[in-house]
């Protein structure tokens, strides 16, 4: 399905709801800005967008073909894009990435999903309300768009640092063996999010250093903005995968000393009921002349030998802090 919105720069005044047969028409006015929203496209969609617009067949191709590597790449008079916007969903917060396909020309913007997108909501509410700068043209629609995306990470990365500090709290304090499920779920979550958003930060430098045949240098200050954010969440992303590092030093380096004391108690344990053992097996022999075997105190002295031991062990290993 295809939704199309127009902005008139000159009067402020939008107009909703077209035809999708007319938006070439609205996209011959330097004046208007036309935003077409394409929902769960099919054939047919995809062969109206590229009457309308003249879209390259090989970015039609990356549209139609999901799981695409985030880029931004340059075809005459526009530019596509791949996005990815990332949320935490489900009781066991799994992390969904939504791919959003951008085509951005001068005055007309394109997107295509197949899933909802929440900064389709926030950048056309911020659009609405950034009728004061409709002269930017379509590079403020995509700021706001693509910058909402990008926002959007660095809650979802709150969550996962309270969720480390969490899991450092269970580490130092009880120590729960379940946690190395939740460092390696976590750790797989970073990886995701880093594959989204780190190659943008390339294509998106490569985009503000290159000269733009599209737009003026008045909007380059709107996507320094968003490359500025994205360097953010890769730094917050690379920061967080190494404080991970850490975690699950600290929880091997745990679990061994854990072992290491399961080890030494059950040493001294050992120990203890060895010697215990070793008394009993002395008088346990069957020998004709042994003195004790006729002794009327033997058995209570074999006892209280044993005690002795035992206690004399117990006491010891306790001072060198194996029990």
């Amino acid at each position: 399905m295809i939704t199309a919105v127009c902005l008139d720069s000159r009067s402020k005044e939008f107009t909703d709801e077209f035809p999708v047969t007319q938006i070439s028409d609205m996209c011959l006015s330097d004046q208007k800005v036309v935003w077409a929203n394409v929902t769960d496209p099919t054939s047919d969609d995809f062969i109206e967008l590229a009457e309308e617009f003249g879209f390259h067949p090989l970015s039609i191709e990356d549209c139609q073909r999901p799981h695409q590597r985030p880029k931004v790449e340059e075809y005459p008079g526009y530019y596509f894009m791949v996005l990815y916007e990332a949320e935490l969903v489900g009781a066991n917060d799994h992390l969904e990435l939504r791919e959003l396909n951008i085509f951005l020309g001068k005055n007309y913007l394109v997107t295509v999903h197949s899933r909802p997108i929440r900064a389709i909501t926030t950048g056309s509410r911020l659009w609405h309300e950034w009728t004061d700068k409709a002269e930017h043209g379509s590079g403020l629609l995509a700021y706001l768009l693509i910058d909402a995306i990008v926002d959007d990470y660095f809650p979802l990365l709150d969550i996962l640092s309270e969720r480390m500090d969490d899991l450092e709290d269970q580490i130092f304090g009880e120590f729960q063996p379940q946690s190395i499920e939740e460092i390696f779920k976590i750790k797989k979550q970073l990886l995701h999010l880093r594959r989204s958003i780190t190659p943008l930060r390339d294509v998106f430098n490569t985009m503000l250093r290159r000269e733009q045949p599209i737009f003026s240098r008045d909007i380059h200050v709107y996507f320094q903005d968003v490359y500025d954010h994205i360097i953010r969440v890769a730094d917050s992303i690379d920061t967080l995968r190494d404080l991970l590092g850490s975690t699950m030093d600290a929880y091997l380096s745990m679990s061994g000393n854990r072992m290491n004391q399961v080890m030494k108690r059950l040493t001294s344990i050992s120990t203890i009921l060895m010697s215990a053992t070793l008394i009993a097996g002395i008088y346990g022999m069957n020998f004709t002349y042994m003195p004790e075997l006729v002794w009327r105190y033997g058995y209570i002295f074999a006892l209280a030998s044993m005690v002795a031991v035992a206690l004399g062990l117990y006491l010891y290993l306790r001072k060198i802090k194996w029990l």
